[in-house]
């Protein structure tokens, strides 16, 4: 099974790698036809697989320097998507550092939650998504063309539209009410649509090709299991988005998905060869031989100097010092949950000789929790993002499979759906579960706190905190370095640049 799972990475790397990638922007009217020739490719199934293989490769973002970034990194690993929702969370934070990390102030406004429209993280949140969803929809253009039955253009597709549900999920989440669009030949600039016809909209998605997608479990792929754990979430946040909540629902969604474990060791899902994680539900494949870009998060959070921590001849890729955890959240795990590992505190080591690894001002390279003072912080101060797994062989694109759902999460969501029920008892057997994993000992009573509390650390760094946050209302309560948050900042601003190419657009209220 293992073996199997290897194979099916490295098959889906070499496809990703390799695959056609149709050209799109974020101006979702824009005609490319010219991008779509149907003259030479597409007609077989073997064709159309590596083009839909494409529709795959767009989770793994873009940099600033293509024409699909076009001035905004959209890696979901890292800058600027997965900055943007840990830092607008409590459990994680990027301090100007001297001269480093400002940007215009761009980090400090969503440490503070005071962003406006023109934050480029916003902008690179919003274009990840769209970019992905004007790729599918070319893809699925492409493959109404090809010669394919139409029963097999159907199943085709249903993978397509489970890929661009998850976008527009991701759009639900944090932007609210945006537009939809599907035809690749509509033209016109598209109207926005209100987060709840986009709620309804990734619902039917998901439920009307749930038969026509593979069953059981298959790596890296949009599969029946996937589609049920993002409805499970759809519900699961359904009160947030619709101001009607679905926790039955939800609990019926999460009884669909089978086949998983957690696995015993926690930090399975996280090891360099982590396809072979017995929880990974979904997730992103990187393989650098395969030329897979993007995941570079763990250079983003280390010291410049640790380098000399992870290799005796100080030849780890370069290390930006940013992104780390806000103050509490490590003294927040209890000293014997083996989650505490996914963040690195303390004294580091030098890999040549076992003496203390110094920065460059000469003092200890010791990483504290507290951080005194967030817009002067000090080189070594905020623990850093740990959890997945280094290797002295690294390089700048590293290989770990980005985690995008896990069996973790469907034992919690129905933990927290039958606490919402009322059914506390029923609860209680799921959050132990992941306790008992953790090193810890079973809950006999559950609370909110609680649950808060298990959701926080068994996903810490997972991109999940932000909504949590929203949904138990802990978002809009003071926290570390950051003040009350007024309910509308609930979702972010449509970005400045996206209103000025669509009149169409209307910004969310109340901001300016």
């Amino acid at each position: 099974m293992k073996d199997l799972k290897i194979m099916n990475k490295k098959l889906i790397s070499a496809l990703l790698g390799a695959s056609l990638m149709l050209g799109a922007c974020t101006d979702l009217n824009e005609t490319l036809y010219d991008k779509v020739s149907m003259d030479d490719y597409g007609q077989t199934s073997n064709e159309v697989q590596t083009i839909v293989a494409g529709a795959y490769a767009t989770l793994r973002g873009y940099g600033a320097d293509t024409d699909e970034g076009n001035g905004a990194n959209c890696y979901p690993t890292c800058e600027y998507v997965f900055f943007l929702s840990a830092c607008a969370s409590d459990e994680a934070c990027i301090p100007t550092r001297g001269t480093d990390w400002y940007d215009g102030g761009r980090y400090q406004q969503v440490q503070y939650h005071t962003w406006d429209a023109q934050n480029q993280m916003i902008l690179s949140a919003w274009r990840y998504p769209f970019i992905g969803i004007s790729k599918i929809n070319a893809i699925i253009y492409q493959v109404d063309q090809s010669e394919l039955t139409e029963a097999a253009k159907d199943k085709v597709k249903a993978e397509l539209r489970g890929l661009r549900a998850y976008y527009y999920y991701q759009l639900l989440d944090q932007f609210g009410a945006v537009p939809i669009t599907t035809d690749f030949t509509a033209s016109g600039l598209p109207q926005k649509s209100s987060r709840q016809e986009v709620f309804n909209f990734v619902e039917k998605e998901l439920t009307d090709i749930m038969e026509l997608l593979p069953s059981g479990v298959q790596y890296a792929r949009f599969t029946q299991n996937v589609a049920n754990t993002l409805l499970a979430r759809l519900y699961l946040n359904a009160e947030v988005y619709t101001g009607t909540p679905r926790w039955q629902d939800c609990l019926d969604a999460c009884e669909k998905v089978s086949g998983y474990a957690l696995t015993a060791n926690y930090f399975d899902s996280f090891k360099i060869v982590n396809e072979t994680s017995s929880e990974i539900i979904f997730a992103i494949p990187y393989d650098h031989k395969q030329g897979t870009v993007g995941n570079y998060l763990a250079s983003m959070t280390y010291h410049y100097n640790q380098k000399k921590a992870f290799t005796a001849d100080e030849s780890y890729p370069w290390c930006g010092n940013g992104i780390c955890a806000q103050p509490g959240l490590y003294s927040s795990f209890d000293e014997t949950d083996v989650r505490r590992g996914s963040l690195l505190i303390g004294q580091q080591k030098s890999a040549k000789d076992g003496s203390d690894v110094l920065m460059d001002d000469g003092e200890p390279l010791n990483y504290t929790e507290e951080i005194e003072n967030y817009e002067k912080a000090k080189q070594n101060e905020g623990a850093r993002l740990d959890k997945y797994e280094w290797s002295s062989t690294d390089i700048w694109e590293r290989d770990n499979d980005w985690v995008l759902m896990r069996y973790a999460e469907v034992l919690m969501m129905k933990a927290e759906a039958n606490f919402r029920l009322g059914f506390t008892a029923t609860a209680l057997p799921f959050v132990n579960q992941l306790r008992v994993r953790a090193g810890l000992a079973e809950l006999t009573a559950l609370t909110e706190n609680d649950l808060d509390k298990e959701w926080q650390h068994e996903f810490v760094f997972e991109g999940l905190r932000r909504t949590t946050n929203i949904r138990f209302g802990t978002f809009f309560k003071p926290w570390w370095n950051k003040g009350e948050t007024p309910k509308y900042r609930g979702v972010f601003p449509i970005p400045a640049e996206e209103l000025a190419k669509n009149p169409n657009l209307e910004q969310n209220p109340d901001y300016k």
